[in-house]
């Protein structure tokens, strides 16, 4: 496994400190080892909602562009989702 040193400010310090005095990990790598894994893990979520997001708007485009699209308001909509799946 590769080596690398970094430079962490004093409160992330002490919370790494903290982690593995509590017993929650071994070292201090084991700490930042799972940080960036979760970290890894946002990003992919995000590029992966950004990817649906981007399907959905070519979606909404195509439809608007072959004369189907909604006569409601952006808040008319929401008020409907919210009804819907809320119970609002």
């Amino acid at each position: 496994m590769a080596t690398m040193n970094v430079s962490l400010p004093t409160d992330m310090v002490e919370f790494v400190e903290s982690e593995v005095a509590h017993g929650g990990y071994g070292s201090s790598s084991e700490v930042v080892r799972e940080a960036l894994r979760l970290l890894q893990h946002d990003k992919a979520l995000e590029q992966e909602k950004l990817a649906i997001m981007r399907r959905e708007i070519d979606i909404g485009i195509e439809a608007a562009a072959a004369g189907r699209f909604s006569t409601k308001t952006a808040s008319q909509i929401a008020d409907q989702l919210r009804q819907e799946h809320f119970g609002e």
